[in-house]
């Protein structure tokens, strides 16, 4: 499995990643993140993966080669957990994240994709 967590600071916050991913995957709400359009961004991974096959209200699979990932939301975090999936594919889940200002945090390295760290 590789894990993909995505969240917003609000305006002028910026707090240590690491222990923001760890409450996030806890559970717990965060001070300083924005609350995310959980159902609109669902709704969008859905919508760009249409031609996968919607296991559950919260799991897709690709039905003409490898790959699966699911989607685990809190009100401040879509957190994807990706299993077999495509390097190209975890992109597009990252573009489709951006378009939401949520840049990708990826535990497995760890780093933030985002402009504090260009």
């Amino acid at each position: 499995m590789y894990e993909l967590l995505f969240w917003r600071y609000l305006d002028e916050i910026y707090l240590n990643n690491q222990e923001v991913y760890e409450a996030l995957v806890e559970k717990q709400e965060v001070e300083g993140l924005a609350a995310l359009q959980i159902e609109v961004i669902v709704n969008r991974i859905n919508s760009v993966f249409s031609e996968w096959e919607r296991v559950d209200e919260d799991s897709w699979k690709n039905p003409k080669g490898k790959g699966a990932f699911q989607v685990i939301t809190t009100t401040q975090s879509i957190k994807i957990d990706c299993y077999g999936t495509e390097g190209k594919t975890m992109n597009k889940l990252v573009d489709i994240m951006e378009e939401f200002k949520c840049p990708l945090y990826d535990p497995q390295v760890p780093e933030r994709y985002d402009e504090m760290n260009e």
